[in-house]
């Protein structure tokens, strides 16, 4: 018997059909690593499972699509969020346990966060914010300050949409090996930037790579800034193939995942292409969708 974490075999659609047809057959799960080393806790959500390939395979009907709202998850609260005499925008340091990074969200929910790092990009960033938009789905996107700065308007534009814009450095360097002074700089340079462009001030932020060393949860907590990791990693920056990405995220999302993709850094097509065929099946298959509130 299919568990609640499970597909319900009979709600499928044409958009599931067309995605199951391209997805691989693969059994590798995706784990949390980074992209400087192969350290990283992979995880092993339960599946979802085979029957969505095969009811989906006897499937010929065409169904209309169905927009997903976000519900209202209990994310950890933003800290810090308050302003110092004067209206400016503040902050206060958090406590070491308001610092521990977040990898999933309540797992009693069916409900799904999705982020997208390393944007904004002007060739990836409108086709994703055009396909969440269709899907109603509100998203998380990490984004980088040489990046935004180049294109503040398009950050403009990610905020317009309702969507949450976190900080993930200016450089996306690798701050394990940088001093407390230049990490600092990293995160408060990117904060500053997003805080102007967008009139609000960040509350969370992801490490790159995911690599949360003691230098990073210094300088984040003393700005206020929450961190925010993953659960589901298809590895879509190395480019594996669309149908192994689409593969990787449903293979391992369950209630409560933080699913990670990226709109910048490179050619993301295939991330844009899965994240098409995957949203769909995740929508259909009863998850809604939901981000850290603004």
């Amino acid at each position: 018997m299919l568990s609640d974490r499970q597909i319900n075999p009979r709600i499928t659609s044409r958009r599931l059909l067309l995605t199951a047809a391209g997805m691989s057959l693969l059994g590798a799960a995706a784990g949390c690593r980074s992209p400087w080393s192969d350290e990283g806790a992979a995880s092993s959500p339960e599946a979802i499972p085979e029957a969505v390939a095969s009811a989906a395979a006897s499937q010929s009907s065409a169904s209309s699509p169905t927009a997903g709202a976000a519900s209202p998850v209990p994310f950890p609260p933003p800290a810090g969020s308050g302003a110092p005499p004067g209206g400016e925008p503040g902050h206060r340091t958090l406590t070491e346990e308001e610092s521990k990074p977040v990898f999933e969200l309540d797992p009693g929910q069916r409900v799904v966060a999705l982020t997208i790092d390393d944007g904004p990009d002007p060739r990836y960033t409108p086709t994703v914010l055009a396909l969440l938009k269709q899907h109603g789905i509100r998203a998380t996107f990490f984004l980088i300050g040489e990046n935004a700065v180049e294109h503040q308007s398009l950050v403009r534009e990610i905020a317009d949409h309702g969507h949450h814009i976190a900080n993930h450095t200016w450089t996306h360097a690798d701050l394990r090996h940088m001093s407390d002074g230049a990490v600092r700089d990293e995160l408060e340079r990117t904060s500053d930037l997003l805080q102007r462009t967008t009139g609000r001030q960040p509350t969370w932020f992801r490490a790159p790579g995911g690599d949360w060393s003691p230098v990073a949860l210094r300088a984040s907590a003393a700005l206020g800034l929450r961190n925010l990791g993953w659960s589901v990693d298809p590895r879509d920056w190395s480019r594996p193939g669309t149908s192994v990405i689409i593969d990787r995220v449903l293979k391992n999302v369950r209630p409560g995942s933080i699913v990670l993709n990226h709109d910048g850094g490179g050619d993301r097509s295939q991330t844009v292409a899965a994240m098409k065929a995957y949203l769909p099946v995740l929508l259909d298959s009863g998850y809604s969708f939901s981000a850290p509130p603004n």
